[in-house]
């Protein structure tokens, strides 16, 4: 579905069915050099479950026009825009990495709006070491090519997402190649890295959210360690599910970030 916020075009997808703003409102919010194509497995079951869906692409990603916003903060302004614009009063989000930090910003601004806030492969603070960040300046893709090693737990998840023989390497880094080649000019990668690296409002922010909370962490999370979502979720009285997987979860183990994140949003 596309909409316009600001004279600029704004994708979502809407799960393989048709988007009814009457329906409980599911929004799922990408990471950094992702879009809306992460949650396919999981936009689709909820959009056929009695649920509408918006999974983001958020500006300057997949279809959705740019400028890149500088900050969290205007992610978080923005996604309440597209809400407006997509005509939902209320909705649960979902964020992975950078985008769980987009939805806890959200949350904290509009509390009255999210009924579910699910924070997937978080951390607070989420940052970035000064070696990836140069490295993300300097060649990105030998940046993407370290994120993906830190990102996935093995070489291979058995069953593979979306059916056996799928390289989860390969794929994730084709999604992120093409997210950084998509704005010529523009170095999406080191971009989204900094936004992660600099948002500082995290236990502010936590201090707002009015709803239920839930983690879902990869064990074996290199990219944002479980140690370090220890005191964001103490502030948020979060409940947390622990999977056996690394940083890049809805490819590891879909089928149990699926089963979770329906216990989340029962």
């Amino acid at each position: 579905m596309e909409l316009s916020l600001d004279g600029r075009r704004a994708y979502a997808y809407t799960g393989g069915k048709p988007f009814d703003a009457t329906l409980p409102c599911v929004v799922f919010i990408h990471g950094a050099l992702h879009d809306h194509s992460v949650w396919t497995l999981l936009a689709r079951w909820f959009a056929h479950h009695g649920h509408s869906v918006l999974a983001l692409d958020q500006p300057a990603h997949g279809r959705s026009e740019g400028p890149p916003l500088a900050s969290v903060q205007a992610l978080a302004d923005w996604t309440l825009a597209l809400l407006d614009a997509a005509g939902v009063r209320q909705a649960a989000l979902v964020g992975h990495s950078m985008g769980s930090l987009v939805a806890l910003e959200a949350a904290a601004r509009a509390p009255e709006r999210i009924t579910r806030l699910v924070m997937v492969g978080t951390a607070y603070p989420m940052k970035v070491s000064e070696a990836l960040l140069n490295t993300a300046r300097d060649a990105p893709d030998k940046a993407i090519d370290m994120v993906n090693a830190f990102s996935l737990s093995s070489l291979a998840s058995k069953p593979s997402y979306p059916g056996p023989g799928m390289w989860l390497h390969g794929a994730n880094r084709a999604l992120m190649r093409r997210m950084q080649r998509g704005q010529p000019g523009l170095n999406l990668f080191e971009h989204d890295f900094r936004v992660c690296d600099a948002y500082a409002g995290g236990l502010q922010a936590a201090a707002r959210v009015a709803c239920p909370v839930h983690f879902i962490l990869g064990a074996a999370d290199q990219m944002t360690s479980p140690k370090a979502s220890r005191d964001i979720g103490s502030a948020l009285r979060a409940q947390v599910h622990s999977l056996p997987c690394g940083h890049g979860l809805m490819l590891e183990v879909p089928d149990a970030v699926l089963n979770t994140l329906r216990h989340c949003l029962a």
